[in-house]
């Protein structure tokens, strides 16, 4: 507990993911000197209604936010972008053309998508450390934990679908708290922009500044009739939220106070060099396995707009990490990330070494801990990265496991529960096949088989390239078309017709489950070597951060990002990327006009959005010099998870909605540069005015809490 709650010291506004219950005792000066109004107790309060409470986690990995009295959310484009996908086709294609809803009849079930809400926020590091006491083994914790985690969901009244409890970790498993969440699965997609505006720009402006994506898309939370959540019902009602955001209109200025509340998913900062240096070869591997596949993919679906639409999320997907990879890598070499990290570790080390023995004893071993499990599985996690990544994409292997599920679900004895089971097989590969190009997947696994091959050594290769030589000739794309050709799970119809006939044995006796046994056979037991170090580097690890913060005793610390809910505040900057170069703060619907390019499918401009830039109808959101504002950027420190967080000013009302980062910090996860880190969000304005004058979806304005 006594790690958490370090005395306030100056800190730096514009660093931090900061943990809401204790915003009050480590933040709330420094968040008054920068201008905010709004309290700590008026962000987060588990006895009253608070800001926290219009926040949400949306989906699996984004944040929303709820905007109205009757549930309506908002979030990013490309948070939306798989519910879209799925909701398209191409008679109805919401990707290409947009969707708005102007009544909520018209409103679309998005199904499988769910918007959870913090219920509660509770330290229990002592029932931990109690609970853990007696632990022996990795096991042995893992089993106490697991049986203090039932015992707190039980306490909490969770039922594992609508009320669900997280134990969870932070500073290293140095402190935990229990979070509970109320799980909403009735959300309706309310309306989306194009792809040419929600997406503009696509994979080349990814990351980058001067940005002009107009990144956002609308849902609804729907709930049963005593405001509960339930699952879809037609007779569900829109959700009376207990606090939703005003909005404001009034904009922001150079060195306005801008604060975020979010859910961001993973940062390192205390990431040591040896693991900096484990990152940066990692990355290297993903980021050559998928230029491969992304120039496959990209090549079909330019050349058929079904496919586009079926592999728009997957490739989306895929680009995002991969180019965010490609950006990390460049940073840590350019800014020295990895030297830097070692003069800190040097300046741990001999803190340690001046402490005496005592804190020899509960320090001394942490780095090299770290070390060693990192260059103990150093071999194992580039072949794992090989594997997972080429073969591993294959979707043919992926579809084959029904086999395996086939047959656990025939082994069923009660009829009811093998009826369930088959239902559930069937609703599954119906999903996978509506997305899913044979030709395309065909192609893909040519490529990667083939890059597999040039990649690894020989006797890591799984056994299926022994078939590839003894009965091909060494021929990859031999051994593809016979694989392709003669098995059932290229085709929807052969699998459910085999499914129905209850056909276990056909289903395992295919090619593409021999190719996939023989993928899981080489990859795990490089899995299982990189794990045994795990024990080792956890130690490690938590050791290293204890030290580390009690060695900065009297600084206000923050735990790394895991996906729990974060407040981040700091100011609207510009800022010089390089020499003589400046970027800044806003860009205006002018930036789009300038990088119109009709025969690039990123650049294209919708004729409606050039019609009314061209006439200047902007209506009220428009600046005092006549330009309609797009983008902003600001020093608030987010990271993957933050996607959709509204971006707010010091009086908590939304002003915007942020959506990535900038390419000259993207070492950002690991280590924050105040000078260059800026995190770049959609003006709430502009998203108003593609609302109103682009969608023509008045309803929704209407609804909405403006502040003028």
């Amino acid at each position: 507990m006594m790690l958490l709650l370090l005395p306030l010291a100056p800190v730096r506004a514009d660093e931090g993911m900061w943990l809401l219950p204790l915003l009050e005792k480590m933040n709330s000066g420094r968040m008054t000197e920068l201008g905010f109004e709004i309290t700590p107790q008026e962000i987060y309060d588990l006895n009253n209604t608070a800001l926290k409470d219009a926040i949400v986690i949306f989906g699996n990995g984004c944040t929303g936010e709820i905007v109205s009295d009757q549930g309506l959310l908002f979030t990013n484009h490309h948070c939306g972008y798989s519910a879209i996908q799925q909701l398209s086709s191409v008679e109805h294609n919401y990707l290409k053309d947009g969707f708005w809803a102007m009544n909520t009849g018209e409103e679309l079930y998005a199904e499988g998508l769910t918007v959870s809400f913090l219920e509660s926020f509770t330290d229990v590091t002592a029932d931990v450390e109690k609970a853990v006491a007696k632990a022996k083994t990795r096991e042995d914790k893992a089993k106490a934990l697991g049986k203090l985690q039932d015992k707190l969901c039980k306490k909490a009244g969770c039922d594992d679908k609508f009320i669900v409890g997280q134990l969870t970790s932070f500073y290293g498993g140095n402190t935990y708290y229990f979070i509970v969440y109320k799980i909403f699965r009735d959300i309706r997609l309310v309306g989306t922009p194009p792809s040419s505006i929600g997406k503009f720009g696509a994979d080349t402006d990814n990351w980058m500044w001067p940005r002009h994506t107009g990144d956002f898309s609308i849902f609804r939370v729907y709930a049963d009739k005593d405001n509960n959540p339930a699952e879809y019902s037609e007779d569900n009602v829109p959700y009376s939220p207990e606090r939703h955001l005003k909005i404001s209109l009034a904009g922001y200025e150079e060195g306005s106070p801008a604060m975020i509340m979010g859910y961001p998913g993973t940062t390192n900062r205390f990431m040591t060099a040896s693991e900096l240096g484990e990152t940066s070869e990692r990355n290297d591997v993903a980021i050559k396995v998928r230029t491969v596949r992304q120039d496959v993919l990209m090549a079909d679906m330019q050349a058929d707009p079904k496919i586009m639409i079926q592999y728009a999320s997957k490739y989306a997907g895929s680009s995002n990490g991969w180019k965010k990879w490609i950006g990390m890598n460049e940073t840590f070499a350019k800014l020295g990330v990895q030297e830097r990290r070692a003069e800190e570790e040097k300046a741990f080390t001999e803190w340690v070494n001046a402490g005496g023995q005592e804190r020899i004893d509960r320090y001394g071993s942490a780095l090299k801990n770290i070390d060693e499990a990192v260059a103990g599985r150093k071999a194992d996690n580039l072949l794992l990265t090989y594997i997972r990544e080429s073969v591993g994409s294959i979707e043919l292997l992926g579809v084959s496991s029904y086999a395996g599920r086939l047959e656990e679900a025939m082994g069923k004895k009660d009829q009811e529960e093998k009826d369930a089971a088959l239902a559930s097989i069937k609703e599954g590969l119906e999903n996978f096949y509506k997305d899913y190009s044979m030709p395309t997947d065909k192609k893909v696994a040519a490529a990667m088989i083939g890059l597999l091959r040039e990649s690894i050594p020989a006797e890591e290769l799984p056994s299926f390239y022994h078939d590839i030589d003894s009965c091909f000739g060494g021929d990859v794309n031999a051994f593809v078309e016979d694989l392709y050709g003669k098995s059932v799970f290229t085709s929807l119809d052969k699998v459910l017709a085999a499914v129905d006939a209850g056909d276990v044995q056909t289903l395992l006796a295919d090619p593409a489950c021999a190719v996939r046994k023989s993928y899981i056979e080489s990859y795990n037991p490089h899995a299982v070597a990189y794990g045994s170090y795990q024990e080792q580097f956890a130690q490690g690890k938590k050791d290293y951060i204890a030290g580390t913060l009690e060695m900065r005793e009297g600084e206000a610390i923050y735990p790394d990002a895991n996906f729990t809910m974060r407040l981040t505040y700091g100011t609207v900057l510009p800022y010089y990327p390089r020499d003589a170069v400046f970027y800044d703060y806003y860009t205006t619907l002018d930036g789009v006009m300038e990088k119109e390019d009709p025969d690039n499918w990123e650049f294209v401009v919708p004729e409606k959005l050039k019609d009314l830039w061209k006439n200047q109808d902007f209506g009220r959101y428009a600046l005092d010099n006549g330009k309609m504002p797009l983008a902003f950027i600001s020093n608030l420190d987010i990271t993957g998870g933050n996607s959709g967080s509204p971006i707010m000013n010091g009086r908590g009302e939304l002003i915007g909605l942020a959506f990535d980062g900038n390419w000259e910090s993207m070492s950002g996860d690991i280590i924050f540069e105040p000078e260059l880190q800026r995190c770049i969000s959609v003006d709430i304005r502009y998203v108003l005015f593609i609302i109103e004058k682009y969608g023509g979806a008045t309803n929704l304005i209407d609804e909405l809490d403006i502040v003028e």
